[in-house]
């Protein structure tokens, strides 16, 4: 018996997943700048070619059914594939150096697999990356050092570079502090004027919270490292919490920090095509993560 044909083409796949990634027809539509109808037709052709049916729309809340589950996971390994051949195929010649400076624990969280999928799909460029403290990023960046920079800062709306992430923050400490805390909250920080340190040390005044930093470094292996050992707590993103530390900001009765951005900026005049290359990869990647964040926040 022959086999039907297969009904992966690629746009309705995109489609598919931009409606599992967007929550709702309606916002990947707007998403993907098609008509809502469009995209019903696609789910429709895509449902007719499988023979099944990948949404269940029963409920209020849209939910895949157990062949869309399946379907998910293949769809984003083939979108994958189809994108770094277009980009071996379309861009084969692009080449040079690309020099990168961004914070450590972002670059680790975030941009490792951003980074090697880029390196496997223009294997001519050769990637540079600094992993440092904001501070000396942005030294680094003023004498010429980065084509691109991703750095932390203060929320600033419209204000120079393009805004790629942001960052819900939290206090964050060892089990075994929680039975040894008392007044002041000893700290564990960067030194000044990191943005981590701005946010403890401006809630904790604003609280009306006596403080004191025991430990300083510019090394976030350092930092964790006293973290872990229980002399202090530090301020972390939440999702960069790692194991063997806690949120503890509800449990010590500490202030609620502000949120932080993080920018990537382009150093001045006209870049390379590699770096413009792996500019947009960046934004495009990290654009497509904050997306699914919002909607599993929804």
């Amino acid at each position: 018996m022959p086999m039907p044909s297969l009904p992966f083409d690629l746009d309705l796949l995109r489609t598919f997943v931009a409606i599992v990634d967007n929550g709702s027809f309606t916002r990947a539509a707007r998403r993907m700048e098609l008509t809502q109808s469009t995209v019903s037709l696609q789910i429709k052709r895509l449902e007719e070619g499988l023979g099944q049916r990948l949404f269940d729309r029963d409920g209020r809340e849209l939910q895949l059914t157990p062949e869309g589950e399946v379907l998910l996971t293949y769809a984003r390994q083939m979108l994958k594939l189809g994108s770094e051949v277009l980009s071996r195929i379309v861009e084969p010649d692009v080449r040079g150096v690309v020099r990168l400076g961004t914070p450590e624990d972002f670059a680790t969280v975030h941009l490792s697999d951003i980074l090697a999928r880029f390196a496997r799909a223009h294997p001519q460029v050769a990637l540079e990356v600094c992993c440092d403290f904001t501070v000396n990023l942005l030294d680094d960046f003023s004498k010429g050092r980065y084509d691109l920079m991703l750095f932390k800062r203060e929320p600033q709306g419209s204000g120079g570079g393009t805004k790629v992430w942001r960052e819900i923050l939290d206090w964050a400490a060892s089990p075994r502090l929680l039975t040894e805390a008392s007044d002041p909250v000893p700290l564990v920080l960067p030194p000044s004027p990191d943005v981590y340190r701005r946010r403890a040390l401006s809630a904790l005044d604003a609280s009306g919270r006596p403080w004191r930093v025991v430990y300083t470094s510019q090394s976030l292996a350092d930092l964790q490292a006293a973290v872990q050992a229980g002399l202090g707590v530090t301020v972390l993103p939440t999702e960069m919490i790692p194991a063997g530390l806690v949120s503890v900001g509800n449990r010590l009765r500490l202030p609620k920090l502000p949120d932080t951005e993080i920018v990537l900026y382009r150093a001045p005049g006209p870049l390379s095509p590699a770096a413009e290359l792996l500019s947009s990869t960046i934004i495009a990647a990290l654009e497509r993560h904050a997306t699914c964040q919002e909607t599993v926040a929804l």
